[in-house]
């Protein structure tokens, strides 16, 4: 350690804990700037902040209606930090305002986030991490409408019920109008116009409160921040400037909340459209540093390999999609993200879209039960480097109030329960036995092996694949079994003393496994239904 590194370690060693008037270390710090006069809202506001280490940053402001700007950010160091403003054009109240505050670590914080710090992407680029190097799971749940819809403590009821199922994200769309939502609840749009569009703050007013309901559970945010799929999408209307001046301004708006960014939901990004959105992300996160990236592509399309080149995208997202076919199953299990995960620049791999519970099946037509949830999200996170997965509840998603109906442009989804009755579907119970299973072991280490399998029980039946993940180490293995069975392991796969147990996805409950045989590497399932085989160091 040189001198000049333990002298700064000593100073901050020697600074106070959290004071009245201090900003917590990770916390989120607000600048309120008032132009002296009448501006154009288009009026650019920037700060440019320097830490107690001497390291300079800049963050975006912007505009709150009428005179008001705002800038939020979040210090990464711990001791006092000095700010001055910069307006273009120079504005009195918005230019050259100069001034310090102090960041301190919290005593004890509930957040995660304030424990652990910010989200980024691991240095083996296969899953997330905190910036103490804590591995953050994504555990994601599907509400695209809640924050739009959602009456205040409609919202907090929501979110206490997904935090007790050990969630630790949701994902929704922010802009309204789209199509599934004309407005917000209070009847507002983000923008009017379709090109030179005018942003109505007080509609970002109403989300800065969902927003700040999300970070007080310790959930992480991921916000889809122009939907691209119709006509009636702002991704397919909007000229590509208005669409990076929308993005812009929610990354302004809320890059000091802890997010992982989801550019845009369910574009093909392919020919023309790829280039388009690329160019956007570009121009939104390519310029300074920025929480996680990701983007949401329509149903088993896996664009990423014509992305390898974006820096800017670190997450490659995906959607299985609400099919129950043989060629949906195959898909999911062994389809191109297993086969090219491993492709450079490894980037971890997420499948933001499965089936949604109780949402009609594309092929069968008949809704998603439990088991075709779980199936897909463990298939999907053994097929990858374990990374996380998200959850989706039909009626849930479109936040549903109305009774007896489908939701809105969504023909053929089938009837959706109120939202209120969707948050007791189930399978949002079995994520948290998931979670449960994942956090008692070294989750972060599995990578795919289906060289575990001495045989594959899904050759011949696609419906009966068993995933497999491994450790490097060969210390540590999940096997799922999507229909119980019997599953035999190679011999020399993994490490010799491991201790085996059966995982009931259902109840969450461990229970031993015996080997059969004479090797030691059969072992029957205790039932018909999906079962998780847990091989590890006693």
């Amino acid at each position: 350690m040189t001198t000049t590194i333990r002298l700064a370690c000593l100073l901050l060693s020697a600074l106070p804990a959290l004071a009245a008037g201090d900003v917590p270390l990770w916390g989120r710090w607000e600048l309120a700037l008032e132009a002296a006069g009448d501006v154009s809202s288009e009026t650019q506001v920037t700060v440019k902040l320097t830490s107690y280490s001497g390291r300079a940053l800049e963050a975006d402001g912007f505009w709150d209606g009428g005179r008001a700007w705002k800038v939020r950010f979040r210090p990464d160091e711990e001791g006092e930090w000095r700010y001055e403003t910069r307006s273009s054009p120079a504005a009195k109240g918005l230019d050259g305002v100069a001034g310090a505050f102090r960041a301190a670590r919290a005593s004890s914080p509930a957040s995660p986030f304030l424990r652990h710090g910010a989200i980024r992407v691991a240095k083996s680029g296969t899953h997330l991490e905190h910036s103490d190097g804590t591995p953050f799971l994504w555990i994601g749940d599907t509400v695209w409408n809640g924050p739009l819809l959602s009456a205040k403590a409609d919202w907090e009821t929501y979110l206490e019920d997904r935090a007790s199922k050990a969630f630790t994200g949701v994902q929704f769309n922010v802009l309204a109008p789209w199509r599934t939502a004309a407005a917000d609840g209070d009847g507002q749009v983000a923008f009017t116009g379709r090109e030179k569009v005018a942003i109505h703050p007080r509609f970002f007013q109403r989300l800065d409160e969902r927003m700040e309901a999300i970070e007080r559970r310790g959930l992480l945010a991921a916000p889809a921040l122009v939907w691209s799929l119709t006509a009636k999408d702002p991704g397919s209307y909007l000229p590509e400037e208005d669409a990076v001046r929308l993005a812009r301004y929610q990354v302004a708006r809320y890059g000091a909340h802890h997010v992982l960014w989801i550019l845009a939901g369910d574009n093909p990004y392919d020919g023309p459209r790829a280039e388009r959105w690329k160019r956007i992300g570009r121009a939104c996160f390519a310029d300074r540093p920025h929480a996680p990236v990701t983007t949401h592509p329509t149903g088993m399309n896996w664009p990423w390999e014509a992305w390898r080149g974006e820096a800017w995208l670190d997450v490659l997202g995906y959607q299985s999609g609400h099919g129950d076919g043989a060629k949906t199953l195959e898909w999911i299990h062994s389809g191109p993200p297993a086969r090219s995960w491993a492709n450079p620049p490894v980037k971890p791999a997420i499948n933001l879209e499965p089936p949604y519970e109780a949402h009609v099946a594309y092929q069968s037509r008949k809704p998603h039960g439990a088991h075709s949830v779980r199936r897909a999200i463990y298939w999907s996170l053994l097929a990858t480097p374990v990374a996380g997965f998200t959850y989706g509840g039909h009626g849930l998603w479109s936040w549903q109030t109305q009774e007896g109906a489908e939701p809105e442009d969504h023909k053929g989804t089938g009837v959706a329960p109120t939202w209120r009755q969707a948050l007791d579907h189930p399978g949002s119970t079995h994520v948290k036995h998931a979670a449960g299973l994942l956090r008692s072991i070294e989750w972060w280490r599995l990578r795919p092996a289906q060289e575990v399998l001495a045989a594959q029980p899904g050759k011949d039946d696609t419906a009966r694949f068993v995933g497999a993940a491994r450790s490097a180490a060969r210390d540590l293995a999940l096997l799922y079994l999507p229909a119980g069975g019997e599953v035999a392991l190679q011999p020399g796969a993994l490490a010799a003393g491991l201790v085996a147990e059966w995982f009931d996805p259902r109840e969450g409950r461990f229970s031993p496994a015996k080997a059969e045989g004479d090797k030691g590497g059969r072992y029957e399932a205790p039932g018909a239904e999906d079962w998780v085989l847990v091989l590890r160091k006693g």
